[in-house]
């Protein structure tokens, strides 16, 4: 079960249609399979499925990241590792396929790559085990950013357009 929240701007709650992110290759909070990871195929995408997508939406924005990484390589503009930029998805969205590369626009991600990079934990630094938050975006406009667009960028460009958003956590340890 994801959790989900109104962006700024949503009106009032209806009880109508509720944003929800999930995956058939792991539990919300679970362990994501090595399938996903440096250990296994670095850039090989989980399949994830959207629903409750509200009324008025126009597109969607995915972001994937890590808030775990390792306190000494942590600065004022970089607190977390970005493993996932991926915006401009249409309103109809409601499934990413495993390994999808062509679902809307990909923005950079921290190692400067315009692709998903799976999680790879540093386990000689604590916590080995790293938490992975998938956040989706139900937005009123489409973006049209480029694909250099990193998440700061993606988040500048969000604003005030964001209707609603919800979230999927999945966690890794190296093998």
């Amino acid at each position: 079960m994801s959790r989900f929240q109104y962006g700024a701007g949503a009106g009032e709650y209806t009880g109508r249609m509720v944003l929800s992110l999930a995956s058939l290759a792991f539990q919300d909070g679970g362990s994501i399979p090595s399938k996903f990871t440096c250990d296994d195929q670095r850039e090989l995408s989980p399949a994830l499925s959207i629903a409750g997508v509200p009324a008025g939406v126009v597109s969607l924005a995915l972001i994937m990241d890590d808030p775990d990484i390792p306190a000494h390589v942590k600065r004022p503009d970089f607190q977390e590792f970005d493993h996932w930029v991926l915006f401009d998805l249409p309103a109809g969205t409601r499934e990413i396929p495993e390994g999808d590369i062509s679902a809307g626009t990909t923005g950079l991600n921290s190692a400067g790559n315009s692709a998903y990079t799976g999680p790879c934990p540093p386990p000689q630094y604590e916590p080995s085990e790293h938490r992975y938050i998938f956040t989706v975006y139900a937005l009123d406009t489409m973006l049209g950013l480029s694909a250099s667009t990193t998440k700061a960028q993606l988040i500048a460009a969000m604003a005030g357009h964001v209707i609603a958003q919800a979230q999927l956590l999945g966690r890794y340890k190296r093998q």
